[in-house]
């Protein structure tokens, strides 16, 4: 039964996290967080820890894979150089330099380099969460770098933990093999899994067109791993190539179906995540000797301020090296302001993939002694995660703010040019359409009609006479249409009550009635 009352409380937290996440104006994931430390105070809840198994095989695969569904290729491509440095060379960096932290500290260096390891990694559920805020540019770049840079700390993270039980010896050609093999063989094998995965969204059913695309990171992420490349690569790419070629190949009732589903899924397993976070830290205190628990948190802040720092200092050195090797004019366009660049360094998230990798710490080494300071990495790791999220999260708008970055209004213009462009195409082939179709010229008429109105509205200058007062009819077209929909809605629940209409009718209509709601509102879930 514990595992049903976990799942029921932490489905309780996520619900109460997100009310009141809302009234008090602070970052979900850090009232998510707190949410777990309180049900950890529940006796029957003292036990439940965060499976770092599951964390790694199951929500970091999904997790991934959806971010990189709704991930940027465009932007990706034009930061492609920083976002490769960063998550390659800079996880390399911030590992040995947790693990010098660690090793003045008094801990075996072995041991505090898979903590370095294991905190190397920003965290894309916690960026998901954390940085939503932030410019297009800037969040991109975040966003794609937290999607690679699990597999390149996975690899050192292995390689430090067989280190300290004895059975690998650490070697800079070593390292340097293990990452050319994670890398190569994650994209190979991401990019046919994606292929397979495209091929699966042209099945005509849908129920079983979208089973096909579920199922396909966790394909990418064990084939990926059964030959020891990088999982976390794989689905990554997988995802990247589906979503390119996605709106090709799969039916519009398909993806308006997955991706309702992948909301929902990476929601609770986001949120689901932040609450055991919260709950193992309960547990890791427990575990933790009292003496060594004062220093565990000053070791932890110590830790906290060195990645943000060694992030910064990364970020101003590989730029200024980058402008002055690389003067084109276009790489001039890219260029960032200071206090962006800040930003960025701020914005380098832990989260629950550092925890779970440190608790994937063995229990003992080979000589089949305990692991040396086990309990003491892990507990370090969780203040940092908990810094990350109760610090770095609720000071970002302050940051954001700071920075005085320019208003970001591209997505809003390009949608506007997408828009215009489409109806434009579409209205020059009505004429066409409407023949070989054999559409009636009244039809015609009338479709015409309403995109030449949907045009003018999408032409008229924002500020001018004619544009306030198409946007003005339009709101009050919007407001009848949907006061009309309610007034079918109750007819229809009227019918249904009378028991003159089955409930698999009121069902049907009222879909069709929510998408076109939907269409009209142009609300998009939160």
């Amino acid at each position: 039964m514990l595992a049903l009352e976990a799942i029921v409380a932490i489905g309780v937290a996520l619900v109460v996290s997100a009310v009141v996440a809302g009234r008090l104006r602070v970052p979900l994931a850090l009232v998510q967080v707190v949410a777990g430390l309180l049900l950890g105070f529940i006796p029957a809840l003292r036990d439940v820890q965060l499976p770092s198994e599951a964390v790694l095989l199951l929500f970091l695969p999904a997790i991934l894979f959806a971010e990189s569904l709704t991930t940027s290729m465009r932007e990706s491509r034009r930061f492609v150089r920083v976002i490769l440095i960063n998550g390659t060379v800079l996880v390399l960096v911030t590992a040995f330099a947790v693990a010098g932290v660690g090793s003045l500290a008094g801990m075996p260096w072995a041991i505090a380099l898979v903590m370095g390891a294991a905190l190397a990694p920003t965290d894309a559920t916690a960026v998901g969460n954390l940085a939503r805020d932030l410019p297009l540019r800037q969040r991109t770049v975040l966003r794609t770098e937290s999607l690679i840079n699990d597999g390149t700390a996975l690899v050192i993270y292995g390689l430090a933990v067989g280190v300290a039980v004895g059975s690998e010896v650490l070697t800079p050609l070593s390292v340097a093999w293990d990452l050319t093999v994670s890398y190569v063989g994650g994209v190979v094998i991401g990019l046919l899994v994606g292929l397979l995965g495209t091929y699966l969204r042209r099945i005509p059913n849908t129920l079983a067109s979208n089973v096909g695309m579920i199922v396909t990171p966790f394909i990418a992420f064990l084939a990926a791993e059964l030959v020891h490349a990088s999982g976390v690569l794989a689905v990554v790419v997988c995802g990247l190539l589906m979503s390119w070629r996605g709106p090709r190949v799969a039916r519009a009732e398909a993806r308006d179906q997955v991706m309702s589903f992948w909301t929902l899924t990476t929601y609770i397993l986001n949120g689901a995540l932040f609450v055991l976070i919260g709950l193992e830290l309960q547990v890791v205190v427990r575990d933790l000797e009292s003496s060594d628990l004062g220093f565990g948190i000053l070791l932890g802040v110590i830790v906290w301020l060195a990645l943000i720092v060694v992030r910064l200092v990364f970020t101003f050195v590989v730029t200024g090296i980058i402008r002055t090797v690389d003067r084109r004019p276009y790489q001039r366009t890219l260029r960032a302001p200071t206090r962006a660049l800040v930003l960025n360094a701020f914005a380098g998230y832990r989260g629950a993939v550092s925890l779970a990798a440190a608790l994937a710490i063995p229990l003992t080494i080979g000589d089949g002694a305990p692991f040396p300071m086990r309990d003491l990495v892990v507990f370090v790791t969780a203040v940092v995660v908990v810094l990350t999220i109760a610090v770095q999260g609720p000071l970002l708008p302050a940051l954001i703010r700071w920075a005085h970055l320019p208003t970001d209004d591209q997505q809003r213009d390009e949608r506007r040019l997408a828009q215009t462009t489409a109806a434009q195409a579409a209205l020059e082939a009505l004429p066409q359409l409407a023949e070989s179709l054999g559409i009636d010229d009244e039809v015609r008429e009338r479709v015409a009609t309403e995109t030449e109105e949907h045009l003018a509205l999408l032409a008229a200058d924002g500020d001018s006479d004619e544009a306030q007062e198409s946007a003005h009819t339009k709101e009050q077209y919007v407001r009848l249409r949907l006061a009309a929909m309610q007034v079918k809605r109750d007819a229809v629940l009227k019918l249904r009550d009378e028991r003159r209409i089955d409930d698999t009718v009121v069902r049907a209509l009222q879909a069709q009635l929510d998408l076109e709601e939907i269409r009209l509102t142009g609300r998009e879930v939160e």
